[in-house]
């Protein structure tokens, strides 16, 4: 299994980004996918998840991006997508996408040890 994370790079405040993560070697629309950033010094931080069938009800972002951010996906193309907007010195992390097989327990996809396969992460610096 991989997830390939990537889009990640350096932007101004006030800027935007859209992060990818293609996946490969498992059932992409049996899966719930999410992401998650770690800050240097700080514990990773859940970011936003979405479900297997995108359902806009069952989709969650943390209170940090929460009407700035838009995560989607294309079953398609096994890719999940966060679009981030208005980003500030503070959003600057890794980002790292997750799966977890799909589940009716929505709180445990904000769990950063629900996750059963990550990728690598992408780096994303935010100037001021």
């Amino acid at each position: 299994v991989q997830l390939q994370a990537f889009g990640g790079g350096l932007v101004q405040a006030g800027g935007s980004l859209r992060l990818s993560c293609v996946v490969s070697g498992l059932s992409f629309n049996l899966y719930d996918m999410g992401w998650f950033r770690q800050a240097p010094g700080k514990e990773r931080e859940f970011v936003a998840t979405i479900p297997w069938n995108a359902d806009a009800g069952s989709t969650f972002y943390g209170d940090s991006v929460r009407g700035r951010s838009t995560i989607s996906r294309d079953n398609a193309k096994n890719t999940v997508y966060l679009q981030m907007n208005s980003l500030k010195p503070e959003d600057a992390a890794v980002y790292y996408c997750a799966a977890i097989l799909r589940s009716r327990n929505q709180p445990r996809r904000r769990d950063v040890n629900a996750y059963d396969y990550w990728g690598q992460g992408t780096v994303v610096t935010v100037s001021s």
